[in-house]
């Protein structure tokens, strides 16, 4: 069996085409960035989540790797996309020659992390959860006219800074926003976002964890 890693997956040509389609397709039905500014800093944060709790190395790359593959199956349709992209990634990964322990812990965090019909089963797919809900910033938005955003553009857009941090006794995970309300309300937020809060909510508690969400330095949760 060989060692995937984070590294030599992100080197891989198809790996990279498949997220390429896979974002070019959510642009044309009007989403925002899902390419790799997203995966990239999902997998970024997933990693110090479970790094900063003490889990081994090799669980830490492993999220990684999930997080690199989670959004692929968008090429296929966004509907049920954590399915399809689980789906791509059991067959990548296998044919890299990934064991199938590791296999099966990766494609089972990336089947569950969609908030329409994920749970926080494992801690990869806690973590993977929490980095991939709380990637909210004004970058992702493609649309350059103001004046024709809809509530998913203008909620993200008004996010000048998002934050993901773990309390120093490791008993708390935190969300912290800076939201510019002329863009988008804290209402709008929570429209659009409540359910994925929610799941946060669950993930944190799965590792351990209170979650908490802060917005322009006032707690919501």
């Amino acid at each position: 069996m060989n060692m995937v890693t984070y590294a030599s997956l992100r080197k891989n040509e198809d790996v990279n085409l498949y997220i390429r389609k896979a974002d070019d397709a959510l642009n044309a039905l009007g989403y925002t960035e899902h390419s790799f500014g997203h995966v990239g800093r999902v997998a970024r944060t997933a990693g110090y989540i479970l790094e900063t709790l003490g889990y081994p190395d090799r669980t830490a790359e492993l999220v990684r790797i999930a997080a690199y593959l989670h959004d692929i199956g968008n090429l296929i349709n966004r509907v049920e996309h954590s399915q399809s992209s689980a789906l791509m990634a059991f067959r990548l990964l296998s044919d890299m020659g990934m064991p199938p322990e590791e296999v099966a812990d990766v494609v089972s965090a990336i089947g569950n992390h969609d908030e329409g019909t994920g749970t926080p089963v494992n801690p990869l797919a806690a973590a993977l959860i929490l980095a991939d809900k709380s990637d909210v910033r004004r970058s992702r938005v493609r649309n350059g006219d103001k004046s024709t955003f809809d509530i998913h553009d203008r909620v993200n857009y008004s996010v000048k800074k998002s934050e993901l941090t773990i309390s120093e006794d490791r008993g708390s995970i935190q969300l912290r926003l800076s939201v510019d309300t002329r863009y988008g309300s804290v209402m709008d937020y929570f429209e659009i976002f409540m359910e994925r809060m929610m799941m946060c909510r669950k993930a944190a508690e799965a590792l351990g964890m209170k979650f908490k969400l802060m917005i322009n330095e006032q707690q919501l949760i």
